[in-house]
């Protein structure tokens, strides 16, 4: 199975270059409506524009609200050098929400919250489960 992880950005090519200097990687696909990147052999992370999301959906969805202090879900990416990301996403527009730290759980993370209002955490694991 291969999962799609799609959310909905007010600006497509805003969050296209946020994503692509955050991961350190081209998009897969980048066209009108839609871009891709790899987050792993079994994992896209896509970005639709909220105008899409609101044409393919109709009246039957609300306008999503700005994004602002409040979170609209969260993206956990457990990898080597979480700093790394953490950096580049504050570097690229993000604001940090907490240093990479460990925390009780097992895993190093940070989080930054992407200009769209989506939390990132980028996180480590410091010991065996």
């Amino acid at each position: 199975m291969k999962t799609h992880i799609i959310l909905y950005v007010a600006d497509q090519t805003r969050s296209s270059e946020f994503y692509s200097t955050v991961l350190g990687a081209e998009p897969t696909l980048n066209v009108p409506g839609m871009t891709e990147f790899e987050l792993g052999s079994d994992t896209v992370l896509g970005l639709m524009p909220e105008a899409g999301a609101m044409r393919m959906f109709g009246d039957t969805i609300d306008v999503p609200p700005p994004a602002g202090r409040s979170p609209r879900a969260e993206l956990y990416l457990l990898m080597d050098h979480p700093e790394n990301y953490h950096e580049r996403a504050i570097a690229a527009g993000g604001r940090e929400l907490s240093a990479v730290q460990d925390r009780d759980w097992g895993h190093a993370v940070g989080y930054t919250i992407d200009p769209d209002g989506y939390v990132i955490a980028f996180a480590r694991q410091i010991n065996e489960a």
